[in-house]
């Protein structure tokens, strides 16, 4: 049986003509599953995840620049944000350069949890990228941006 870290480089491989939205959205989905896995004993959903992902250089948010920075609707990142509070992963605190918004940070147990989806993070991406050249990664991201640029 393929390992996720195989799937990844596969659907890339094979779908990449004519389908490269369906193949990203695979890709997606193999990675979330590969991180889920490693992180098992975390229990985050995938959003949490990536939350903890983007605070894991310990740096507080605001919360409409981690909206930005996770790609991921505010209203959406309110219900998130709620769970991690709950589990006492973040705590959200009045933004002393703004105080009608808050600033979200990492708990010492979410740091905890942020380190540890940091390293799942690099050692998925470290194991997937092994193979591959710096033009074939520059390239990749070029669609990337390009996909991005155009779902604005």
């Amino acid at each position: 049986m393929k390992s996720y870290y195989d799937l990844i480089i596969s659907i890339f491989v094979t779908d990449l003509h004519g389908g490269t939205i369906l193949a990203l959205h695979r890709a997606t989905h193999a990675t979330l599953h590969a991180l889920a896995r490693d992180l098992t004993g975390l229990g985050l959903s995938s959003s949490e995840t990536n939350v903890l992902a983007v605070l894991a250089d310990g740096r507080s948010r605001a919360v409409g620049e981690l909206a930005a920075a996770t790609a991921t609707r505010p209203t959406t990142l309110t219900s998130v944000l709620d769970r991690l509070a709950g589990r006492g992963l973040v705590v959200r605190e009045l933004d002393p350069a703004d105080r009608r918004s808050f600033v979200v940070g990492l708990t010492g147990t979410g740091r905890e949890a942020a380190a540890a989806v940091d390293q799942a993070v690099r050692r998925l991406e470290r194991t997937a990228l092994a193979g591959v050249s710096e033009a074939e990664r520059a390239g990749f991201l070029a669609v990337l941006n390009a996909l991005r640029e155009a779902s604005r």
